[in-house]
């Protein structure tokens, strides 16, 4: 049986030119790029210019990139990093803004605060087609805040937050103001698809993670903009600019370069032709609905919900068929709780657990996406048939 993958916002097969650029640094080139002897050096070099080539994708400086194990620690260090350096500064709690659907990563760490009596903060919902505008984000600002948190593709259903819109209100705002409002945002799942040049998005720190661009995992990035102020997480050693310490992936960090390298967004056309193809046949399912903006939606995601069918149940089908996707993001998977990102929207728990998220990749085919749609009318209806609900 021929497999077909459809669950690249969890993660993507690591590409061989990828894997081709790391196999040295795991053993010829081994050295610690701490080290001052001329195997650390030769790894040393490597990280440099892997950095510089991000920096480029990024359009910042090379100074503004701390390399971290992925996504998770990316947003950690942005929210903890940001709150510890300035709560002393601050006459008031500080306040921090973000949205009702992030990913975990961020929307718990801002949670954690809240319930320590660090911050108080402000969870904004997103529109019935999961979006959150920036007069939304306007509205929320008060006195002390000092940080606003806003992703730019939400992981679940995919649609594209207005970030260079966001990001030029807050400038707009901070030359009103005494102190400043800091703008960060998870970019992990737009990095393949959406415009990345920080200056253009206006933001002052971003996350990316390389195993979700082709790269590998275990390792990722925080853009800081200078003049950001953000205290480490992690101690031991002066590595990162001293904001991030331990010795560096240095094969993980040639492979993210080379990754970044390989991004070609002249393909997003072909994938949004097979996603609305998918999502056009999905939707001749009868009592299926399409979560989220198909309009401002990455070209890669389609996230449908189908009543009277349970999302798990779906999956265990579409696997026993060959067939891999996701009922949300893969690290939630594990939860019985409606999620988080769709209950945000509005949307009934019976509509939230009936919900499968199908993300596409460079690998997919057409034949793949017609084998899909006419597998899931078969499961669906069977699981109907099954179901105490009519």
């Amino acid at each position: 049986m021929k497999k077909i993958y459809l669950d690249n916002a969890a993660t993507t097969p690591v590409h061989p030119e990828v894997l081709a650029a790391m196999a040295p640094y795991f053993s010829d080139q081994f050295g610690n790029a701490s080290s001052i002897h001329s195997f650390g050096q030769v790894a040393r070099s490597a990280v440099d210019a892997a950095r510089r080539e991000i920096a480029q994708f990024l359009n910042c400086k090379s100074t503004e990139i701390i390399f971290t194990s992925g996504g998770s620690e990316s947003d950690n260090l942005a929210i903890n990093g940001v709150v510890e350096s300035l709560k002393s500064k601050v006459e008031s709690k500080p306040h921090v803004i973000t949205s009702a659907f992030e990913h975990h990563a961020v929307l718990d760490t801002i949670i954690e605060l809240e319930a320590d009596g660090v911050i108080e903060a402000t969870y904004i919902k997103p529109s019935s087609d999961g979006l959150i505008g920036a007069e939304s984000v306007k509205k929320a600002i008060k006195k002390n805040t000092l940080l606003v948190s806003i992703m730019y593709v939400n992981n679940e259903i995919g649609t594209v937050q207005p970030i260079r819109a966001i990001g030029q209100m807050i400038e707009k705002e901070n030359k009103t103001r005494d102190s400043r409002i800091f703008f960060h945002t998870d970019a992990v799942q737009a990095t393949e698809y959406f415009e990345m040049n920080v200056d253009y998005l206006h933001v002052d720190l971003l996350s990316i993670s390389a195993h979700k661009i082709y790269g590998p995992k275990g390792v990722g990035l925080l853009y800081v903009r200078s003049g950001t102020p953000i205290k480490h997480q992690i101690v031991g050693g002066g590595q990162e600019h001293k904001k991030r310490a331990g010795t560096e992936n240095v094969p993980g960090i040639i492979g993210f370069a080379k990754a970044i390298e390989l991004i070609d967004r002249s393909k997003n056309e072909r994938l949004k032709k097979l996603r609305d193809r998918l999502i056009d046949g999905l939707l001749k399912i009868p009592n299926s609905r399409l979560n989220g903006s198909q309009e401002e939606r990455s070209p890669a995601n389609v996230n449908i919900s189908f009543l009277n069918a349970e999302g798990e149940s779906i999956l265990l089908n579409l696997d026993m068929e060959g067939i891999a996707a996701s009922t949300g993001s893969a690290c939630t998977s594990g939860s019985l709780e409606p999620s988080h990102v769709l209950s945000a929207m509005g949307l009934p728990p019976e509509e939230c657990h009936g919900s499968v998220r199908f993300t596409l990749g460079r690998q997919t085919a057409a034949e793949e996406i017609d084998k899909v749609i006419l597998v899931m009318k078969n499961i669906v209806e069977k699981l109907r048939k099954m179901s105490p609900l009519k």
